[in-house]
């Protein structure tokens, strides 16, 4: 008698873009290819604020939310975000960054617990394998 095959859950990715940032043509590429490797990705649109990045992943139950940030504001919004996971109990939930990040403000915020920090010009198979790797870490 075989075993049935055991469903394995898709990598669910939450895509958002924080403040008043309003390039997002990178971040529905990245969605895209998220999508066509297979991962479930929801995109949160534009001007979202920590508290509604925060909750979609709580209530989409998401293993990673990769946030884009082109404004600057990286030091303000991504440390709220981690506080909010926290204190909804959803700090299991890898955080990605990308955008324009002074070096020294990418090791800053990996202190604080973001997973991995990129800039633009990353190839999207490496932003795919990071994800991956970040979804797996939470498992």
């Amino acid at each position: 008698m075989d075993k049935p095959k055991q469903e394995t859950r898709k990598i669910r990715v939450l895509v958002a873009k924080p403040g008043l940032d309003g390039h997002d043509r990178g971040v529905k590429v990245l969605a895209r290819a998220l999508s066509d490797a297979g991962m479930e990705v929801v995109y949160t649109g534009l001007h979202q604020t920590p508290s509604q990045i925060v909750g979609a992943a709580i209530q989409e139950d998401v293993d990673v939310i990769a946030i884009s940030i082109l404004s600057g504001a990286h030091m303000a919004i991504v440390p709220e975000v981690l506080r909010l996971l926290r204190e909804n109990n959803a700090g299991d939930i890898a955080v990605l960054v990308g955008g324009i990040i002074p070096d020294e403000e990418a090791e800053e915020l990996k202190k604080m617990g973001v997973y991995e920090v990129k800039g633009p010009g990353t190839p999207l198979s490496e932003l795919v394998e990071i994800v991956k790797r970040a979804a797996s870490a939470r498992h």
